[in-house]
Parts: structure tokens; C-alpha cells; sequence
């Protein structure tokens, strides 16, 4: 909560240093960037969601096999059951605990591995992301980019400049 607010303190701090700079009859001029279009439509994120579903498709596969085959084996035994001995009964009843505890553990860490790998290769668009803002914010001579804001005029958003500033430096 605390974070929040320093946001909101800095955004008028910001906001009230652009205002006075202002006064001084000097233009700012101000852009905005939404990062989550860039997440969604640039090339390199695209890229970066790609090789992760190839590099995770395979193990993604295997868990829904896994859950699948638990799920018919644990059909199974319900229908079974009742004529099964109680001996016979609960060492099948044991038997898929313990493969449901297995496939808990590993979808588990599947999830850690993949969130692990996703902030890696969001950081790495982020990176570049920063560095197309930049190259933009200079090349045309802005004052302030922000990428946080509760409303923005549309003219002050240079999303699309960013994305293609990003696309045109993935060939590079």
C-alpha cells in the first residue's frame, strides 16, 4: 500500500515541477507508453512468448497426460470399488494418493519453472523496451515519458512509435 502512495507522491511531485517548468514560457512536451500493449503487439515479446510455449509444450503435455491417466484410473477404482477386496481396496485407494501427490508436485513445479522463465524473458522485452523509449524520447525531443497514468490524452501516447522502434531493432 505504501508503494502506491509513493507513486501518487512522486507523479505530483512531477506533476508540479512540470507545471513551474512551464511558467518559465518554455513548451514540455510529454509522452506516454503503455506497457501492456507493448507486452502484447511488439515483436520481441511475441518472440519471448513463443520460445516459451515450445521451450514448456512438451513438459505441459506430459502433466496433461499424467492428469488425464489419474483421472481414469481414479474413475476406475470408483466403479471398481465395490467389489474389491479391502485389502485390494486400500492399496489402489494408496497407490493413487500417491500419484496424485506426484502429479500435484510436479505440475507444481512446472508452475515455478515457467514463472521462473517468464520473468527472465519479460525482463529481457522490459530491457529493450526502455531502451526503444529512450532512443524515441531522444530522437524526438521529449521532456517526460511516462507509463503509468490514470488518464492520458491520446496525442501524448507514443506506444505505437515504441513498438516500432522495438520491431525494427529485432532485426538488428
Amino acid at each position: 500500500m505504501s508503494t502506491i502512495h509513493h507513486k501518487i507522491a512522486l507523479a505530483c511531485l512531477v506533476a508540479a515541477a512540470l507545471f513551474s517548468f512551464n511558467v518559465g514560457a518554455q513548451e514540455v512536451k510529454i509522452g506516454f507508453v503503455n506497457t501492456e500493449r507493448i507486452f502484447r503487439e511488439a515483436a520481441t515479446a511475441k518472440q519471448a512468448q513463443a520460445k516459451l510455449e515450445q521451450e514448456f509444450s512438451r513438459r505441459e503435455k506430459e502433466l496433461v497426460d499424467i492428469g488425464n491417466n489419474l483421472k481414469q484410473a481414479s474413475e476406475r477404482f470408483e466403479r471398481e470399488a465395490p467389489t474389491l477386496a479391502e485389502s485390494q481396496r486400500t492399496a489402489r485407494q494408496k497407490q493413487l494418493i500417491d500419484q496424485d501427490r506426484d502429479f500435484q508436485r510436479r505440475r507444481r513445479e512446472f508452475q515455478e519453472d515457467l514463472n521462473a522463465r517468464k520473468n527472465e524473458e519479460q525482463q529481457i522485452v522490459v530491457e529493450r523496451a526502455n531502451r526503444a523509449v529512450k532512443q524515441v524520447a531522444e530522437s524526438e525531443k521529449y521532456d517526460v515519458i511516462f507509463q503509468e497514468a490514470v488518464y492520458i490524452h491520446p496525442k501524448h501516447d507514443i506506444t505505437d512509435k515504441v513498438i516500432r522502434a522495438l520491431n525494427a531493432s529485432v532485426g538488428k
